[in-house]
């Protein structure tokens, strides 16, 4: 639809889209706002896209906000509707927005963000990969640092930061926290 409305030079000037998208009996070739966004700044780059959803985890929305692929973030709330229209009048004056709840949220010192590689190793211990099977993997893959002092460091450090007692412990946390 959208390459369609480009090929007639009557883009898109607007997406409203949640992450989450309901699951039924279609096989979907998309299967989260992520996703759609994604595919969607691809076919057009000057798409203003406005994300309007119930997540509010602080790594979901700083993550979307370091794509640089998003120019609003509207916290599905008590005061949802009238953030969402001020986000849009913005967005059409050409500036950003963010509703309240989400710029609490990004102003916070002590908010945890984690990199690549940690999200990399995290996934590869969620999945049930021992760290010497995550060291091959990482080898195999380019993926620095790849030694297996540098897993265990690592684990022990996020066990620590976020208080849990073993890396299956970890891993439930993420899990609750909508990390992985």
């Amino acid at each position: 639809m959208q390459k369609k409305a480009i090929q007639e030079q009557d883009p898109f000037q607007l997406l409203i889209c949640d992450l989450s998208f309901k699951k039924d009996h279609h096989e979907e070739k998309i299967n989260s706002g992520k996703e759609l966004i994604n595919r969607l700044k691809q076919e057009d780059p000057n798409l203003k896209v406005l994300v309007n959803t119930i997540e509010d985890h602080p790594h979901t929305v700083r993550s979307l906000w370091n794509t640089g692929q998003i120019d609003g973030y509207v916290c599905k709330d008590r005061q949802g509707m009238r953030d969402l229209q001020e986000a849009i009048l913005a967005l059409n004056n050409g500036q950003q927005y963010n509703s309240g709840s989400i710029n609490a949220i990004l102003t916070k010192e002590n908010v945890l963000s984690l990199g690549n590689w940690e999200m990399e190793l995290i996934n590869a211990i969620a999945k049930g990969l021992t760290q010497e099977e995550i060291q091959e993997s990482f080898k195999n893959r380019g993926i620095v640092p790849s030694s297996k002092s540098s897993i265990e460091k690592r684990l022990k450090e996020l066990r620590e930061e976020f208080g849990a007692n073993t890396t299956p412990h970890l891993i439930g946390i993420l899990k609750d926290l909508k990390l992985i």
